[in-house]
């Protein structure tokens, strides 16, 4: 699943550390047969073959050193671009996610997978790659060597690793689904601690710091007991695997006491005595190439799961796909018989809405919480398609639009204002275009938006510094910079969600005037719940549980229909009147 992600260059770093981990095997398994030509040339007094021997053995060593610090440059070089590759793969395909594909993952989820998930693979590659190349090529060759030895030291050998080779295989079995588990275990803490980081105000204005924290400790204790499972577990391999290395060394040594006194002649003794330190370091070789493999096969299935989380994210198929190629005409918004329901729900949020504006109108839309004003809104950016009927801009169905040209003709306004961190210059000359803008631009669309004055009292002006969220912005303040990013674009198509909420009457009605001297050949569709925000609208469409329940004017439906009738009266009576 790793290599699909790794381009040409990470191919030849492979190839190359390939290469380098062979002479590296090669230079460590020398180093025995000359540890065995040294023990017999000290026996015999031959200080200069002493001496050469030594020599080679320590050219040896340098060189596997070398050897060893460039794999581990290049595998950190290779992993790193994976990595960096995966997160780029999965933003990519993020930014392209419907409403729908982000709700299913979850934000907190497609965090971590970006993140943790990606470092998971990381971190496998930097480490594993090195190892997984390493030991076979060292258990072979070092096994080919030992080949032809005495047989009571090869049975020897040959017993511990069956025993290393049961424990790893039941360490691995006994941890894979836990690493399973244990990701999604992370994606309920990342949940638990954004939740409590967005929501800290509400959290402490309502005194819920207890039952918060209460949440995040169950989430955190679930994720601690399992990675505690998995800890258990691999507490015990490190200490079999080198107790089972002793052992050997213990073995050997003991069946090489024994041979070598059952042979009279001192010089093979001697000899043998050569053979068995060859033995047991070739042995203590195949041993440790098994070892890399634990330490492998620890990483592996945590890598794997990891991988696999990755890959569902890269591998998605948007809901809302972009295969339009089509681009809008002249700038007009029709809903024909639109019906629309959400995935997973009985009701429709939508049924048989009907309507029709074209250039310089405003499309007012009202209606009690729940009627569907927002999935109107989100029909028209295609953030769903329409169960059936159809929604077209420009007299073109949007499935049939190119995304980008349907985007391109719009200003939106969400509900809940989204600023970037960043300047209040950047948060309104925002998106594609923006390097066409001045600072003209932006302070014109300010003093539409009535955010300019405001904004110039700053402490910086344009170059204020505006954090996550806007959290250094009033809730009006923040809807402004909003607005003033749409009317900075000049688009064909304004959409504004309910976004007049949090401005005063006063703003709120000279806010309105200045956006239609702004924008007389645009479609402006609003959504709101105040009658004073929508009387002067072209077109009034009022909802109610998905269905129309009355279009027209205002003075139409405040005679033809009894629910717009009820929502002007109620806000007369409420005092919040003023249209």
């Amino acid at each position: 699943m790793i290599l699909r992600y790794f381009d040409r260059r990470d191919l030849a770093f492979t190839a190359l550390i390939v290469i380098l981990i062979g002479f590296q095997v090669f230079l460590d398994l020398e180093i025995p047969g000359y540890m065995s030509t040294i023990t017999v040339a000290l026996e015999h007094g031959e200080r200069s073959v002493v001496l050469e021997e030594g020599r080679k053995m320590l050219y040896c060593a340098l060189l596997s050193i070398v050897c060893a610090v460039t794999n581990c440059y290049l595998a950190s070089r290779v992993a790193a671009n994976v990595s960096g590759r995966l997160r780029d793969l999965q933003y990519r395909n993020v930014l392209r996610f419907s409403k729908q594909d982000v709700d299913s993952f979850s934000a907190a989820s497609l965090i971590t997978r970006s993140t943790n998930d990606a470092y998971q693979i990381q971190n496998t590659i930097a480490r594993g790659l090195h190892l997984l190349i390493h030991a076979p090529i060292l258990a072979v060759w070092a096994v080919i060597k030992i080949m032809g030895k005495d047989w009571h030291w090869t049975l020897a050998t040959a017993v511990t690793l069956t025993i290393m080779v049961c424990v790893m295989a039941f360490v691995i079995s006994y941890t894979v689904k836990r690493y399973r588990k244990i990701q999604g275990l992370m994606d309920n803490v990342n949940k638990a601690t954004h939740d409590s980081v967005k929501g800290v105000r509400v959290i402490r204005a309502y005194n819920g710091e207890d039952h918060q924290y209460a949440r995040f400790m169950k989430a955190n204790l679930d994720m601690q007991e399992n990675s505690l499972e998995i800890t258990r577990v691999m507490a015990f391999m490190y200490p079999i695997v080198s107790s089972l290395m002793n052992f050997l060394t213990m073995a050997i040594y003991w069946i090489g006491a024994y041979l070598i006194m059952d042979i009279a002649d001192s010089e093979e003794q001697i000899l043998l005595f050569g053979d068995m330190i060859v033995f047991s370091s070739y042995a203590m070789q195949v041993i440790s190439a098994f070892m890399m493999l634990s330490f492998a096969f620890r990483m592996i299935p945590r890598a794997s799961v990891a991988m696999g989380r990755i890959n569902a994210v890269i591998d998605q198929v948007p809901s809302v796909p972009d295969e339009g190629k089509e681009v809008p005409g002249e700038t007009s918004v029709e809903f024909d018989h639109v019906s629309f329901s959400y995935p997973g729900s009985n009701n429709n949020a939508l049924e048989d809405v009907t309507f029709s504006i074209g250039p310089g109108q405003t499309l007012a839309v009202i209606g009690p919480t729940g009627s569907g004003k927002t999935t109107l809104v989100n029909l028209i950016l295609r953030s769903y398609d329409a169960d059936s009927g159809s929604v077209r801009v420009g007299g073109i169905d949007v499935r049939d639009c190119s995304q980008n040209a349907l985007y391109g003709m719009i200003g939106y306004v969400p509900q809940q204002p989204i600023l970037f961190n960043g300047s209040v210059r950047d948060n309104v000359n925002y998106g594609e275009g923006s390097d066409g803008r001045t600072d003209k631009d932006v302070l014109r669309a300010l003093e539409v938006a009535q955010a300019r004055d405001f904004v110039e009292k700053l402490p910086e002006g344009l170059d204020t510094n505006v954090s996550q969220y806007g959290r250094n912005l009033s809730g009006g303040q923040k809807q402004r910079i909003c607005i003033a990013r749409a009317v900075c674009k000049h688009p064909g198509i304004f959409l504004l969600d309910d976004c007049f909420s949090a401005l005063d009457y006063i703003t709120d009605a000279n806010l309105r005037e200045s956006l239609r001297r702004e924008s007389e050949d645009s479609i402006r569709i609003i959504v709101a719940q105040r009658i004073g925000t929508i009387k002067d609208a072209d077109l009034i469409l009022v909802l109610d549980k998905g269905r129309v329940a009355g279009l027209g004017t205002h003075e139409e439906l405040l005679r033809d229909c009894s629910l717009y009738r009820q929502i002007a009266d109620s806000q007369i009576t409420g005092g919040v009147g003023g249209w």
